[in-house]
């Protein structure tokens, strides 16, 4: 049977401390200096939907209305897509 001395505890404790100190040391690199799976698009972000409705929204004046709870009820949504339309034709 392995009798455990008070030395051979603090060496196996030096161990394993050592092997998580050099874990997380190469977790560590990998994550702050590896490189990214993939690559960005080049030039200017898409313009998403949402976007345009906020874009829209910023021109009739209407800057901190809750759009996405409008968009909820069809029937208020439906008013204001028309009022917005008939604003723009000339």
């Amino acid at each position: 049977m392995l009798l455990l001395t008070p030395p051979l505890l603090l060496l196996l404790l030096l161990v394993v401390v050592v092997v998580v100190v050099v874990v997380v040391v190469v977790v560590v690199v990998v994550v702050l200096v590896g490189k990214p799976e993939g690559r960005r698009p080049l030039g200017r972000p898409r313009r998403r939907w949402a976007d345009n409705i906020r874009i829209d929204l910023q021109e009739m004046g209407c800057v901190y209305m809750d759009w996405i709870g409008l968009a909820q009820d069809r029937d208020r949504w439906r008013t204001l897509v028309s009022a917005v339309m008939n604003l723009r034709v000339p």
